[in-house]
């Protein structure tokens, strides 16, 4: 792996210092390329070069890694005309970050396998702060020898790499994360407003909560860095990108013939924010709309 053309597609809110990373730890080049000019910008004044098209990355990189919104945007840079697929020689690697429904994780082994290019699902968790710090959790799916070979790229980007089984399995892991925390932070939300309403201060009451059995990433990300200071910017993981994760998460238990009812209730509010126009915000900004109801 030593030398070898590292690939970046997708250098948004956390593929930015992800690449960033990997310019910084590889001993090899690292390409980068995105429709936006900006973050390519500040990444080739980090030291790495930016594509001209998704076939000139593709022309020279071993390994691709992959960073996207959506399972549509994964499919039309692997699949469509001019895509991944037909692009690469055979000896090279998929990797792909994003968070995407295991199915087409799957779809995306079987179409590159089938023209001798690797692939290996390895979405990311935790903070856009994490992806800066290289200390993000992998979940990863994939042949075990193959996951292997990828740990030392994966070092450069994680403190946490979790081989979770074959192709898929991280895409199921990643995605039934998030349903768990965003189950948390509607929890979380409606502890705070209630302790409100008793006369105890919010920043006691987490304090409180995170020495005893309530503790979570949640309360100590998102409660004390989020809905305490009432912070929730554009350009970290938004309403809309949580929604998807969800939708996600509640297809798998439709396919299980799982009740996800708590799923359900943060659909809810999920919904409701978008039609508030708070679509674009950081997700734990339903706190507003549980302090809300708890006023009404």
């Amino acid at each position: 792996m030593s030398g070898e053309c590292v690939g970046f597609i997708g250098v948004g809110a956390m593929g930015e210092p992800m690449c960033r990373n990997l310019v910084r730890r590889h001993d090899g080049p690292v390409t980068c390329y995105d429709l936006d000019p900006a973050p390519l910008e500040r990444l080739a004044a980090a030291g790495a070069r930016v594509a001209s098209s998704l076939a000139d990355l593709a022309d020279g990189a071993d390994f691709v890694f992959l960073s996207l919104p959506s399972g549509r945007e994964v499919r039309a840079v692997c699949l469509g005309d001019g895509g991944l697929v037909e692009r690469l020689g055979a000896g090279r690697t998929v990797i792909d970050a994003s968070t995407v429904p295991p199915a087409l994780a799957r779809e995306l082994d079987g179409a590159f396998g089938q023209r001798g290019i690797a692939f290996a699902d390895a979405p990311v968790a935790r903070t856009r702060q994490a992806a800066i710090d290289g200390t993000l959790s992998v979940m990863v799916g994939g042949d075990a020898a193959a996951v292997e070979r990828l740990r030392p790229l994966l070092g450069y980007i994680a403190s946490d790499v979790t081989h979770c089984g074959p192709v898929g399995s991280g895409q199921a892991v990643k995605i039934l994360n998030n349903m768990i925390l965003f189950q948390n932070v509607r929890a979380l939300a409606e502890g705070l407003a209630i302790a409100r309403r008793q006369g105890v201060a919010p920043e006691i009451f987490l304090e409180a909560v995170s020495r005893s059995s309530g503790d979570s990433f949640a309360l100590r990300s998102h409660g004390m860095k989020a809905i305490l200071p009432d912070h929730y910017p554009e350009g970290a993981f938004p309403v809309t990108y949580a929604m998807k994760d969800l939708d996600y998460a509640r297809e798998l238990a439709a396919e299980a013939g799982i009740d996800a009812s708590g799923a359900a209730l943060v659909k809810a509010l999920f919904d409701e924010a978008v039609r508030r126009g708070l679509g674009a915000r950081y997700h734990p900004v339903i706190a507003t709309l549980i302090d809300r109801k708890y006023t009404a």
